[in-house]
């Protein structure tokens, strides 16, 4: 080495040998920093030395086997979570784990779209990516993977009992518990509901793990939500810089804008409202042209006057992307000053509201509409049962003084427009919702199925009249708009519905098209038959699941050309782009939509989609678990029930008292062993021929009721029917292979393993 200091020699200054490993971006190993420095001879050998220094004192690291990068720079594969949208609609991403200052990371365009089966990313994802740094110190993501919540984090419960300590995942589906790491059990006490990281995969034995997070005690009021809100990463506060912009919002004043204050507007919601989206009125046409039509009236809350795009509350709201409703909470979408005060269409308060303006004829067919920004007053707040009892002529107190001036009309106009409903062939599927009371100590005191009045039936058919008036606007004004789109049922589930029909001697013509009016044929159909329930949730089954989209497929369940969320922007994000865009259309004021927002359209119609099943799965969940809560009191109880699902490990049944689902292992069938008759949805024995199929009237005993998981474990009471003569495996393979139910024998000396 000539004596020299390695750092010293020519051609190897540490400035530039930082500037190659820079070039490299955690690419460049020894051969091309070398190559990059032009280094010859003994440099090169040098250059190892030199390397070993400088990871020694930090100033660089090792990036896989033989690449070198910057101490300060991302490693070139890590996770990130996918936090927000810049201004291009491109997806910004951070580090999974928490860093000072973390620089930009953009993701690649066209990364986060899905495509070739893979699925689209959104705010809030998690996704493994590959990293390239640019010359302004950002980076750029390519997608390796997209990660679900539970790939690195799992929610347990502390269990302290006897024995070693344990953490139990509250997903149902996990089927093996984990161990606490060395000093980890501390951190929390015996039944404390925690958030997990796997720390380390044993080969044989239980997965070890570090507690992150407390997040509460299991047996507090309200633990089936927390866990609901937890396992699928449901935002439950605001962000200082959302309530610093709330705290400086003061109220909007009438201006220009047209006084609708003299016209008796009425809210009607369920009994537990707090937020008021929409308001309704109603009016014979005085129109001599127009005999027996009706003017009807939807004001919306006017949410856009408040939340401006790009502010701190908009890029909350469009984070969370709707509210969440939990049987014992609402997680709202904006903070409770606006969805409750500001916002809301409360009785006898002024308030700044987004009306429309409709004109139907006798047969509720729409002649025209225009849009209104206005400033009401709600002449009443009723309840759905309240407005129903007054028009039916039972004690009302508060809907009894309306009846004459304010739901006659009303009630008028519904008919017309479900009239047309009806010539329209909207699709009618009869899907009772049942509601969980939950009492203050967090213990469900009742289930309960909703009544579903004609006043229910009132409010949804001017909200879709006004959903269809918008995006008709839209379309004619030429402003870019997401739709709320639902396309037709594939064939793959038209084939399953008629092969499934076939087994109940019903016919379903294969040929014909899908339309809604065939499906509510089939189910007058089956109405009075002992399958009509079953018939019902099957075609439920069917139907694919609506979108948020820039392109317009139509509404196929409500067999209309186009429609656009617009009557919920309290509670909806797709309602409040809608509106700035009628604002910017029909020019009613200067903050509507910007040429940034339209740009994003695409990419937000994706993360509200993703946004949306992820708070339905919240919502599915924690019913899951009142539910389970409910029933863990009568366990070995029995219970009627029908089976809504049949899978090779077992029957999914419903029961009819609570509607709850739970689960009657194969194992609890009996002693025979049963398969999976995938086209008859049917388990069969394999010897006997008897089978239980969906839909089917059961009895069922309740065994097992896990509040912490929502699961429930029956024992099938009904014996098998006779089922039919040939073997299931003339219509195809037995799908997988059902456990047996018969004991096991001890094995034979020289039997083969």
């Amino acid at each position: 080495m000539s004596g020299k200091d390695k750092s010293e020699i020519t051609g190897l200054t540490r400035e530039a040998l930082i500037e190659a490993i820079r070039l490299g971006r955690g690419e460049f190993g020894k051969r091309e920093i070398a190559r990059a420095l032009r280094l010859k001879g003994d440099d090169k050998i040098a250059l190892k030395f030199v390397l070993r220094e400088m990871l020694d004192e930090g100033l660089i690291r090792k990036e896989g086997r033989n690449a070198f990068a910057l101490t300060e720079a991302l490693p070139s594969v890590m996770v990130v979570v996918i936090h927000d949208r810049d201004t291009d609609g491109e997806l910004l991403a951070r580090p999974d784990k928490s860093r000072d200052n973390p620089p930009v990371i953009r993701l690649a365009p066209g990364e986060g779209a899905g495509g070739r089966g893979s699925a689209a990313l959104g705010v809030g994802d998690r996704a493994l990516v590959r990293l390239v740094q640019e010359e302004d110190g950002s980076y750029e993501a390519r997608l390796i993977r997209k990660l679900g919540q539970s790939a690195h984090k799992v929610l347990c419960v502390l269990s302290k009992g006897k024995g070693a300590p344990r953490l139990k995942p509250v997903d149902r589906r996990s089927r093996h518990e984990l161990v606490p790491a060395r000093g980890e059990a501390e951190k929390a006490k015996d039944g404390d509901l925690v958030l997990c990281r796997i720390a380390k995969e044993h080969r044989h034995g239980l997965k070890s793990a570090i507690i992150e997070e407390v997040v509460g005690d299991v047996n507090s009021p309200g633990a089936g939500s927390l866990i609901a809100l937890h396992s699928h990463g449901i935002e439950t506060g605001f962000k200082d810089e959302e309530l610093a912009e709330i705290a400086r919002l003061k109220p909007v004043t009438m201006g220009d804008r047209t006084d609708l204050r003299g016209i008796p507007l009425i809210t009607i919601d369920p009994e537990d409202a707090r937020d008021h989206d929409d308001a309704v009125w109603a009016a014979a046409d005085e129109d001599a042209k127009n005999p027996g039509g009706w003017v009807v009236l939807v004001a919306i809350a006017d949410v856009s006057a408040y939340v401006t795009a790009g502010s701190a509350l908009d890029r909350g709201a469009l984070r969370r992307g709707n509210s969440t409703y939990l049987p014992d909470r609402v997680v709202p979408m904006l903070p409770e000053r606006l969805s409750n005060d500001l916002c809301s269409l409360r009785e006898k308060e002024e308030r700044p509201c987004l009306a429309v303006r409709m004109v139907f004829d006798k047969d509720g067919n729409k002649r025209s509409h225009t849009f209104i920004r206005g400033w009401m007053r709600s002449a009443a707040k009723l309840a759905y049962g309240e407005a129903q009892d007054a028009i039916d002529g039972r004690n009302s107190p508060k809907g009894e003084p309306l009846v004459e001036d304010v739901l006659k009309p009303l009630w008028g106009a519904y008919r017309a427009l479900y009239s047309a409903r009806q010539r329209r062939g909207a699709l009618e599927i009869d899907a009772p919702e049942r509601r969980i009371r939950v009492d203050e100590n967090g213990k469900v005191s009742g289930i309960e199925t909703r009544e579903r009045f004609d006043a229910h039936k009132l409010i949804e058919e001017c909200m879709i009249q006004a959903n269809v008036c918008a995006a008709e606007t839209l379309e004619q004004k030429g402003r870019p708009l997401i739709y709320r789109a639902h396309e037709p049922p594939s064939l793959e589930k038209m084939d399953a519905l008629a092969d499934f029909l076939q087994t109940i001697d019903m016919k379903w013509s294969r040929g014909e098209p899908p339309r809604p009016d065939r499906f509510n044929r089939l189910l007058e159909q089956a109405k009075d038959g002992d399958h009509y329930e079953t018939v019902n949730e099957v075609v439920l089954r069917s139907q694919s699941q609506a979108v948020y989209s820039t392109e317009n497929p139509g509404h196929y369940g409500l067999n209309l050309r186009r429609y656009a969320h617009f009557t919920s922007p309290i509670r909806r994000y797709a309602d409040l782009t809608v509106h700035r865009a009628l604002i910017r259309a029909c020019k009613l004021g200067k903050d509507g939509q910007t040429d940034s927002e339209a740009s994003q359209l695409d990419a937000i119609a994706e993360d509200i989609t993703a946004l949306e099943r992820r708070a339905m799965a919240a919502e599915r969940d924690a019913t899951d678990r009142y539910i389970a809560l409910y029933l863990a009191e009568r366990v070995g109880t029995e219970f009627d029930g029908r089976i809504t699902g049949v899978t090779r490990f077992g029957l999914f049944v419903r029961l009819q008292e609570t509607g709850a689902d739970g689960l009657v292992p194969i194992s609890r069938l009996g002693d025979e062993r049963f398969i999976h008759d995938e086209a008859l949805h049917a388990l069969i024995g394999q010897h006997s021929r008897n089978m239980y199929r969906l839909g089917r009237s059961v009895t069922v005993r309740l065994e097992e009721a896990t509040p912490v998981t929502g699961g429930l474990l029956f024992e099938m009471l009904t014996p098998p029917e006779k089922g039919p003569r040939q073997s299931p495996r003339g219509r195809g393979k037995p799908q997988g292979r059902p456990q047996s139910t018969f004991k096991r024998q001890p094995r034979k000396k020289g039997r083969r393993r």
